[in-house]
Parts: structure tokens; sequence; C-alpha cells
């Protein structure tokens, strides 16, 4: 087995060479739960707006893994104390934190298991595998939960500075072809330290964390909340609903087990390690099967929307930063229920509206903190100069309505 662990190298077109540190990591890698990940797409329908966007879950497991080899180095190297175990127990909490990610990502969350997020899922996925591999994985759900007694180890998996956050942004920006996106982690991990068991970063760090606060920003805007993006999202949230719906009629629809199963379940579901051998089994590709089968079913409903977002002739979207005007919609509603004889009902499925939120950085959830040279500790906003970062703290919330072209 030893002699193999030369070959047990990823080509990455980020960060080069990505090895597996050890055995556990590389069964972890090997496992069909894992690899399953490589059906997954990271940037939900982000392809139809850039081409580029086809990169996977698998690909931003492993590249958060490379960033934290990276910052547990660098911690080591500062004198911070990380044992065998806990080194391991961090690569594989960052390896494992996106695993209970369901088809299309962040797209159809609570869709598909409507109680659990994906966080929930990724435990569950992480106990099962705890229980394959021998309790190896104990330490790594301790630091996950963030109940291991130190703090930092659950902040490099999951804070406002982790090595997830890292990592995907570069990671998109880069598929996507965004370049506001583009960070240096490097430098940013190169600044990390450890203060009273929490994460800091060193005060000459601070312009590389403002920078990553605005590509942040940049990068919802422009590519996780661009509008076409947007309507495709909800396109396919919708052709869910309609689906589920018609199944609840007792219509027939074609698709894989797996995927009709948990179609067919519209309440909270009890979590088992049969349900969770199930939910294995659901990536995107019985998604778009299923897409490419409904459009030519009987229902007009169903069957535009799946063309719609399978063609790419999506709905009109505007984006604005008041509330939208509801009589406007109201038309628009109208105009559809008359252009195609369908109920009011039906027409909401192609005319509504919605809003949208960002907000790059948040007071109240772990902040970043900044170790000044004389060693006191303060918040990245009270040492930032920029009055920018002041504004990344508030949340802005802009308005959209989607409506069909005209014919729809």
């Amino acid at each position: 087995m030893a002699q193999t662990n030369k070959l047990k190298v990823f080509n990455d077109p980020i960060y080069g060479f990505i090895g597996t540190p050890n055995e556990l990591i590389f069964s972890l890698i090997a496992h069909p739960y894992f690899q399953r990940l490589r059906r997954i797409s990271q940037m939900g329908m982000s392809y139809l707006v850039y081409p580029g966007a086809h990169h996977t879950r698998f690909h931003h497991a492993l590249g958060s893994m490379h960033l934290m080899t990276k910052a547990i180095q660098i911690l080591k190297w500062k004198n911070i104390e990380i044992s065998p175990d806990e080194e391991t127990g961090l690569l594989c909490a960052i390896l494992l934190h996106d695993i209970g990610h369901g088809p299309f990502s962040h797209a159809l969350e609570g869709f598909v298991i409507p109680n659990l997020s994906h966080e929930e899922i990724s435990l569950e996925f992480m106990k099962e595998l705890n229980r394959e591999f021998n309790s190896g994985l104990d330490t790594a759900i301790a630091i996950f939960k963030g109940e291991y007694p130190k703090p930092f180890m659950n902040q490099l998996v999951s804070s406002q500075l982790d090595m997830d956050r890292l990592d995907y942004l570069k990671r998109d920006s880069f598929y996507s072809g965004v370049t506001e996106g583009n960070i240096n982690s490097e430098r940013l991990i190169s600044m990390l330290n450890v203060v009273d068991g929490h994460l800091v970063v060193e005060e000459k760090g601070i312009y590389a964390v403002e920078k990553f606060l605005m590509a942040r920003r940049f990068m919802y805007w422009q590519v996780y909340l661009h509008k076409t993006g947007l309507v495709a999202e909800q396109l396919l949230v919708r052709i869910m609903r309609r689906s589920r719906e018609l199944l609840e009629m007792g219509k027939e629809l074609e698709g894989s087990q797996a995927f009709l199963f948990f179609l067919g379940k519209n309440t909270a579901i009890n979590f088992s390690s049969q349900m969770l051998e199930k939910f294995a089994q659901l990536d995107d590709i019985d998604i778009m099967s299923a897409i490419k089968s409904w459009q030519f079913h009987d229902d007009f409903v169903l069957s535009r929307m799946c063309k719609m977002l399978l063609n790419r002739t999506l709905l009109n979207v505007k984006i604005k930063n008041k509330p939208i005007d509801s009589q406007k919609l109201e038309e628009k509603l109208n105009d559809v229920v008359q252009n195609h004889g369908i109920t009011k009902e039906e027409a909401e499925y192609f005319v509504f509206g919605g809003e949208i939120t960002n907000k790059a950085y948040s007071e109240n959830h772990q902040t970043i903190n900044i170790l000044k040279k004389s060693g006191k500790v303060t918040d990245v906003l009270k040492e930032s100069d920029q009055l920018s970062l002041k504004a990344l703290s508030k949340t802005v919330t802009k308005y959209y309505s989607c409506y069909p072209k005209e014919p729809v």
C-alpha cells in the first residue's frame, strides 16, 4: 500500500499538484460518497451565464483541503501546537465539509430533504463514514461541530475567513472568468495566527483581508446573484415544485428511482442510514435526465419550464433597489392566464417576484480578528481605514421580478 502513495496526486488548475497526506484521506476520497461530488456542480446554474463554470464540489473539496495543509504548516511554524491526530482531523473535516450537498448545490438546498441543511447532511455522512473507518473521524466530527476544545480549528473549517471561502472565491473566480474574485489565499494564510485558542490575522495582513471581503462582495453581485443565474435557479426550483405537485395529483413522471423517492416526500424526513444511502445516489445527472424527459410531458407548465431551462430561453428578469410594483406583476400574470388558457395558480410559475440580500461581512458571526503589533486583538472593522469595509457589514437588499418574454 505504502508504495502507491507517490501516485496519489491530483493536478489542480489553480494550485498545481495536491497530494493525499495519508491513507485515511486517500480512502475517504476514493469512497463512493465522496466520488459522488464529481457529479454535483459547484455553482448551480451559473454555467448558463459563465460557460466555464462547470467545476464540481469535488474540485472545491480537494482545494479546501490543500489550503488547510498550508494553514497547518504556517501555524505549526509559528509554534501553535497541532498534534498529528488534530492535523488529520482538520484535513478530514474540511475535505468532508460539503459532502452533504444535493444536486446543483445551493440551488436546490432544502428541496430534496425539506428539513435538513447541507451541513446537517454532511454531518450524517461523516458519522456513517466514521462507523466504516473505525472511529477514525472522531476528531474531525468534533472540530466540524465546533465541540473541539481548540476553537481555532473549527474557525479554519467554518468562519468568515475559513479554508472553504478562501478556496471557493479563488476557484469560482477562475472558472467563471470574473477576475474581481481572485484573492491571494497564500498571503492570507501566511498571516494567520492563534491567540487564546482563537484564529487571528496579523496586522500586516489587514489589506489582504480587505481585498478578500471586497472580492466576496463582487462575486456575490456579479456571479452568485447574477440575474440570469437567479432566474435559471428559480426555474429549476419551480420545475421541482411542479413535478412534486403532479406526483401528488397521481400523474406519471419519469425519473430515477432515488429521485422519484425524494420527490414524493414533501414533509420532514427521519434521516436513517437507508435514507443516507438513497440520498448518496442522487446527483445533477438525475435532475437533468428528468428535465430532458419532462420537456415532453403533457402538463403545459412542467414541459414549458423544462424547455426554457434546457434551451436557455429564460424568463425576463428585472432587479431593482425598491420593492416591485405588485400591480404591474398582476397585469403580467393576467396576460399569461389569458394567452395560454391556464389557471392563475399555474401562471404564477412564470410570473413572480422576490428579494435577494448580500452581506459580505457579519459582525455577529465569528468576526475576523486582527492581532496588532502591541499584542492587542481587535475586530477588522475597527482597524480598517476603508470606509467601504464598514458598508460591507450592512445588508443590501434588492428586489426582482420575473415574467415571460412574449410569447411564452
